[in-house]
């Protein structure tokens, strides 16, 4: 499904899609490698631009004890373990770019491809991560405590 088709066909289409990522071996625990094109990937100083101007939404598909350690705001967490329930959180209109970071990119390189099969192809990930992100030392907030569900 595309996600143009999401409005005539509402959330559940949106939800099998969300099993077919996992059947695609989408998992928190499983690393990989990165996709293979470069149009794939925001760097860190793109992503953080984007974000911050509101031209993009930033989601941090790190688990819960990933983001007590700092999120950065206004950022939609949203973990990797929770993403089939909650996929109708992503917007499906190409028009608003979504920007995947997890820690070091390789949960958010292997979401992007699960979701680019599935014809979100306004969905980037970011590369460094979060874990870059803190090296650089930008502002990273306390996540609300209700912010990953």
């Amino acid at each position: 499904m595309k996600p143009s088709d999401a409005s005539k066909h509402g959330p559940s289409r949106l939800r099998r899609a969300a099993l077919l990522l996992l059947a695609a071996g989408v998992s928190p625990q499983v690393a990989c490698s990165e996709p293979a094109s470069s149009a794939d990937v925001a760097t860190l100083d793109e992503a953080r631009r984007l974000h911050e101007s509101g031209q993009a939404l930033l989601v941090d598909i790190r688990e819960s004890d990933e983001h007590a350690t700092g999120v950065a705001a206004g950022a939609l967490l949203l973990p990797m373990s929770q993403l089939q329930r909650r996929i109708d959180e992503l917007p499906t209109d190409p028009a608003r770019p979504v920007l995947l970071i997890c820690n070091t990119q390789n949960r958010s390189g292997r979401t992007l491809k699960a979701l680019r099969r599935h014809g979100y192809g306004h969905v980037r990930y970011v590369h460094g991560g979060m874990s870059e992100w803190a090296r650089r030392g930008w502002p990273m907030v306390r996540p609300p405590a209700s912010g990953s569900r």
